[in-house]
């Protein structure tokens, strides 16, 4: 049986994407063709979107590289990217279990009505694999690796029920939500940072949204421009020549117009499923919603988002030069910075300055915490036969930095069973009250 699913996972996200898509809409009461087309759609969306985030992670990855070297970077832990932080993840029988469990957990969630989210993104469990591999490198107790993807699955689809609403408003995807391991902690990191900028003289006043910002600046307010000037600066910084730095710009002016785009034609295939599913819970559970959960490559082609992820990338790299004690290069998660901060920028409403302050902010704490985790994930790469190319220690930016994985760790290492029953009941917990108590106290003022 898991091989047979580890077999279908393997087909990768452009296949398994819409074979679920196509079941999902079926059995919601989607025709068939009509099924089948959206399905499709929403396969060719993604190979679009893969294609342009690849185009900037080829892009940023060489300039990135060429910045380490040119400032003669010597720190010792590599950040290797997700997607090795993914192999590593799914490279032990733990890991394997994390997507039945996903499954499992979320239909059990949904039919006693504790999540709105019907999560399709099962890839992307990987992130509760990552998890449960640390855990179990700590504690070398299988039982409490389980516990820990458990937990963290409750968390994540929480974390889709909050995200909802914010992502209907802000990127206007109905009935869509993303119960990302990456992006959702940034969501949660910005919520009291924009509090804060909201009392600060000056800050509080400053417009910096993509409209705002191109009614102010003309032409060079455009997000294709915005896109091309960012990728000069980096160009320029990487130590580029004139050709070097003429083609990173165009290439990162080109992914600023291509990916709302790709996003769009998602949509598009997303579309009649979310309208299936909203009927079908309309019908059978009158009062409930259901979203369903989408990979946060959704969010990405956003220009607030964009914009502000490639004004971190050198910034980023600034970082780890001068914060004492990092021991963290980055590197394979640098073109990931936009999934980081993507619902960052929903709670500043695009706000760019804001979200690149608190961008800062947020990779000051992720540089720390991924430092700090890095022996872990060593033994977890280790555990999994991952090939560490000569490194002495291994990380990645895009789970192992987050303030998540630190809880996680932490309070295991601290509590032990303890520390994981802590956060199981917080997470029940507000599962019950955004499910449960928010719905009766709204049906409750409404009848008044």
């Amino acid at each position: 049986m898991l091989d047979a699913l580890q077999w279908f996972v393997d087909l990768g996200s452009i296949v398994v994407l819409p074979i679920l898509i196509f079941i999902f809409g079926v059995v919601l009461g989607t025709k068939p063709g009509k099924a089948l087309t959206s399905a499709l759609m929403v396969g060719v969306g993604f190979v679009g979107l893969n294609l342009v985030i690849d185009l900037l992670g080829n892009s940023l990855g060489p300039a990135a590289q060429q910045m380490v070297e040119r400032f003669g970077l010597t720190l010792t832990t590599i950040d290797v990217g997700w997607p090795a932080a993914a192999a590593i993840s799914y490279g032990t029988i733990l890991g394997s279990l994390a997507i039945p469990i996903g499954v499992a957990v979320n239909v059990i969630l949904i039919i006693v009505g504790l999540t709105k989210t019907l999560n399709v993104d099962i890839w992307n469990i990987w992130h509760a694999a990552f998890i449960a591999s640390l855990v179990y490198a700590l504690t070398d107790n299988f039982a409490m690796g389980i516990a820990a993807t458990v937990i963290y699955l409750m968390m994540i689809l929480l974390m889709g029920d909050i995200l909802g609403p914010v992502v209907n408003k802000f990127y206007g995807f109905p009935n869509i939500t993303f119960p990302h391991g990456t992006a959702a902690p940034g969501f949660v990191f910005a919520l009291p940072m924009n509090w804060l900028f909201d009392r600060i003289p000056g800050i509080k006043d400053w417009k910096a949204d993509p409209e705002t910002i191109q009614n102010k600046f003309g032409v060079f307010g455009d997000s294709t421009v915005m896109g091309f000037m960012i990728g000069l600066v980096i160009g320029v910084l990487a130590g580029y020549d004139v050709a070097g730095t003429g083609q990173l710009a165009v290439k990162t002016g080109a992914v600023m117009v291509i990916m709302p785009k790709m996003v769009s034609l998602l949509m598009e295939g997303l579309t009649p499923i979310s309208e299936a599913a909203n009927e079908f819970v309309r019908k059978r559970f009158p009062g409930r919603e259901l979203y369903i959960g989408m990979d946060a490559a959704l969010s990405v082609g956003h220009p607030a988002v964009l914009s502000s992820s490639l004004l971190l990338v050198p910034i980023t790299i600034l970082l780890s030069v001068i914060l004492p004690g990092n021991t963290t290069l980055p590197f394979g998660d640098l073109a990931t910075i936009p999934f980081l901060i993507c619902l960052m920028a929903a709670v500043f409403n695009g706000n760019i300055i804001r979200t690149v302050i608190a961008g800062s902010l947020y990779m000051v704490s992720i540089l720390y915490i991924t430092s700090w985790v890095a022996p872990l994930v060593t033994a977890s790469a280790q555990a999994a036969n991952f090939d560490l190319q000569g490194n002495a220690m291994i990380t990645a930016l895009a789970e192992g930095g987050l303030w998540t994985t630190w809880m996680y760790v932490g309070l295991t290492k601290v509590l032990s069973w303890g520390g994981l029953a802590l956060i199981g009941t917080v997470v029940l917990m507000g599962l019950v009250y955004v499910n449960k108590i928010m719905p009766n106290r709204q049906v409750a003022k409404a009848t008044k």
